[in-house]
């Protein structure tokens, strides 16, 4: 596994550092009122994560995931770079996440029952991840320490290749965070910020169905995406503003905004989504172990914390813009 995981890694640095060479003036994000770089800068560089993670589910298949997950990441991918190269409307991107989404609950077997809301949810996830790749190493570093966990958590709980999907993608992700830390010399792009948010919500939902961690696990490694973006959206939504519009409300913006710089923002960032993943991984632990009652009262304790270092470093971005 070890030469699967470090080919997804050398695969995605170097065809990333080849994208950059090749971006030249086709394939650029220019700086906008939502942007937090002034300068233009190429933003394909999601293709290079892919192509790491492709090449090491090619060499070893037997931990792939379904052929309708795969199938769906495809349709998603290619829709995005498509938006990304000429621009698509918001209607013919939301139908290719829908379908994307729909494909890898078939895929995965889930209960027909259940896709009122998992669909949905998915969509969301897809978004989500999306909306939160606006600022250097963000996005990248989200996935290297998310996936990494769902992976530890499927090598210790599941069989030898469970991991493989989990660690790959995340090695794929630090080979494109070595561009992409500041300053940021290429973007994720739609078509790398959309197949993760795609690959969270699938390869998530897998995990919980083969029994490899409980449902809690994504959602605390991936707490700081999943925090910073529903609860924007649900300010978003109390205050009538037009939700589906860009904007600069995150957190992660404000922090930038008011004059943090994108280091001053990992700062914070990485060690909380470490110590996320950290924290889902001993819940998991402790859960297994036998200590539910102790695993969800300090769960609940997280929970709270977290949305009470939210709330405060939201008050802090809101004053310090005032």
């Amino acid at each position: 596994m070890t030469e699967v995981v470090g080919v997804a890694w050398v695969v995605s640095w170097v065809t990333v550092g080849r994208l950059i060479r090749l971006g030249g003036d086709w394939a650029l994000d220019l700086p906008n009122h939502r942007s937090l770089h002034h300068q233009p800068v190429p933003r394909i560089g999601g293709l290079g994560l892919l192509a790491g993670f492709v090449a090491a589910l090619a060499m070893a298949p037997e931990g792939a995931p379904p052929a309708a997950v795969l199938l769906g990441l495809s349709l998603l991918a290619v829709v995005s770079l498509i938006d990304d190269l000429s621009g698509l409307p918001a209607a013919w991107r939301l139908l290719a996440q829908i379908v994307a989404v729909g494909l890898a609950l078939h895929g995965l077997g889930a209960p027909l029952s259940h896709w009122w809301w998992l669909l949905p949810f998915g969509v969301w996830c897809v978004n989500l991840y999306n909306f939160m790749d606006g600022a250097d190493g963000l996005a990248g570093g989200m996935a290297v320490s998310g996936f990494g966990a769902l992976g530890a958590a499927a090598w210790m709980w599941g069989d030898g290749r469970a991991a493989l999907p989990y660690w790959s993608l995340s090695a794929a992700a630090l080979g494109f965070l070595a561009w992409n830390r500041p300053p940021a010399r290429i973007f994720l792009g739609d078509v790398g910020s959309t197949s993760l948010g795609y690959l969270a919500f699938a390869l998530s939902a897998q995990g919980i169905g083969r029994g490899w961690f409980m449902p809690w696990l994504p959602l605390i490694a991936f707490a700081p995406f999943l925090l910073d973006s529903s609860a924007t959206l649900l300010r978003r939504l109390l205050r009538g503003e037009r939700f589906w519009e860009p904007h600069r409300q995150h957190l992660y913006q404000r922090i930038v905004a008011r004059g943090g710089s994108h280091v001053v923002l990992l700062r914070l960032a990485w060690p909380l989504m470490l110590t996320c993943a950290l924290l889902a991984l001993g819940f998991e632990w402790l859960w297994r172990g036998g200590w539910s009652g102790l695993a969800v009262a300090l769960l609940a304790a997280v929970c709270v914390a977290l949305a009470l270092l939210y709330t405060a470093l939201i008050r802090k971005a809101i004053d310090g813009a005032s």
